[in-house]
């Protein structure tokens, strides 16, 4: 029969192979998961290095294509401005002299109207 040391050293002994089954298990997982792991960051790799160079090709496609719009609003903002000073060049040019217009064609409005006014009053006082 065996003694208790030997059933404790027998115990131990089993437990030791079923934590080194176990640990062979965990490493064997290990290992497969860092397979796939390399084999899709080279997967990936051979993805992002076109995907790069296009992203690259679009960034210098609209950088060229915001200097050209800045250029539009340089000369938009230019025209705006020449338009300002025509609008003020006609506006002085022409307010002027329709106000002058407006102004004698009041006067002459009144004129009449005074000269109408006047005109019976000076007939009445002929025939009396």
């Amino acid at each position: 029969m065996l003694t208790a040391g030997e059933v404790a050293g027998l115990i131990a002994a089993v437990a030791c192979v079923v934590l080194v089954c176990f640990l062979v298990m965990v490493l064997l997982k290990l290992a497969r998961l860092l397979a796939e792991t390399s084999k899709a960051v080279s997967e990936l790799n051979g993805r992002v290095v076109p995907l790069l160079e296009e992203v690259a090709a679009t960034v210098g496609e609209a950088n060229r294509q915001l200097v050209e719009v800045e250029a539009v609003i340089r000369d938009v903002k230019q025209v705006s401005g020449h338009v300002a000073k025509v609008s003020d060049a006609t506006q002085t040019l022409v307010t002027g002299p329709i106000i002058k217009v407006a102004a004698l064609g009041h006067g002459i409005r009144r004129a009449m109207s005074a000269r109408g006014r006047s005109a019976p009053r000076s007939l009445e006082r002929r025939r009396r």
